[in-house]
């Protein structure tokens, strides 16, 4: 098994969706925490100067969901078959598209909170139709046999949609259970419960 090292800021953020899939694989990692105050020091000496990065064996893989596709590839988690890869694939991208959106490192309040309202009342609500329908009466969101990784990245996002706005899923119902059923498999549970409690 190779030594991992996940270096990130002490939130969670882009690498949450890593933190769950090394719980529910049970595969051990260093969870390395940077202070914001050490970030300008530390983001000159990484490729394409962003985190979350994976160090693997002395390689530094950039990008959160290209490091979750690598940690996922053979497993049931990235789907059975190549379709169902392709389903899990599309999800977490439509997923992903919608929370890139967010203009997270605005440092104008104004603008921020304008553009975070917009996002929230007006497009939120298109993109949680989709899933819903998308979701449709299926245990996952690819069907009724098997989590995926796309299952836990709409919790690891949805988890900071409610922060930002608590009421976003009242008339969501099967959305909402797709959370608790996630967030019930043991493996994390057990890193919800001991993860440090960060707001984002």
């Amino acid at each position: 098994m190779p030594n991992y090292k996940l270096i990130y800021f002490n939130m969670r953020g882009r690498a949450e969706i890593i933190r769950y899939i090394f719980a529910y694989l049970d595969i051990k990692y260093e969870d390395h925490r940077i202070e914001q105050a050490d970030w300008p020091k530390i983001k000159p000496t990484l490729p394409f100067g962003k985190i979350p990065v994976l160090e693997v064996e002395g390689l530094i893989l950039h990008q959160s969901l290209a490091i979750a596709r690598y940690l996922t590839k053979n497993t049931d988690l990235a789907g059975k078959t190549e379709l169902e890869q392709c389903q899990v694939d599309a999800v977490v991208d439509t997923l992903d598209d919608f929370m890139s959106l967010f203009p997270w490192a605005e440092k104008n309040q104004d603008v921020k909170e304008r553009h975070f309202k917009e996002l929230l009342t007006c497009q939120a609500p298109c993109l949680l139709r989709d899933l819903d329908s998308y979701l449709g009466s299926k245990e996952w969101f690819i069907g009724d046999d098997q989590v995926t990784w796309a299952d836990f990245y709409w919790d690891v996002c949805s988890t900071t949609l409610l922060v930002l706005k608590p009421d976003l899923l009242d008339i969501y119902p099967r959305l909402v259970s797709l959370r608790n059923k996630v967030r019930a498999i043991p493996a994390i549970a057990a890193w919800i419960h001991k993860r440090p409690q960060t707001k984002l």
